[in-house]
């Protein structure tokens, strides 16, 4: 059965990182995409960063270029965000999801399983 599990969220200062982990099981990584997204109290899920097998490229949203990174563990069937130089505004539930297919979106609805979500708070 398809399962994603997110974790790593927790408080962190402004400034400071964390590493989210999401772990796939019931399939592999290798023919999807796999997306993270982000959901602020109030304010609708957006694409924070995705995995695309197409062309083995990352693409992040500009909120975030340059302060997070994606990985990929295929031994470990595992996916990472490591984030750094966190602020305020980053503070959400982040979910990990799987594509339809090979290609990146940045449209939920293109993604057709999700993990629980792991809350991030970022404060001082």
């Amino acid at each position: 059965q398809v399962q994603l599990v997110e974790s790593g969220g927790g408080l962190v200062q402004p400034g400071g990182s964390l590493r989210l982990s999401c772990a796939a099981s019931g399939f592999t990584l290798d023919y999807y995409a796999i997306g993270w997204f982000r959901q602020a109290p109030g304010k609708e899920r957006e694409g924070v960063s995705c995995f695309s097998v197409n062309d083995g490229s990352t693409l992040y949203a500009d909120s975030v270029k340059g302060r997070f990174t994606l990985s990929r563990d295929n031994a470990k069937n595992t996916v990472s965000l490591q984030m750094s130089s966190l602020k305020p505004e980053d503070t959400a539930v982040y979910y990990c999801a799987r594509g339809m297919s090979y290609f990146c979106s940045d449209h939920t609805a293109e993604f057709d399983y999700w993990g629980q979500g792991t809350q991030v708070t970022v404060s001082s």
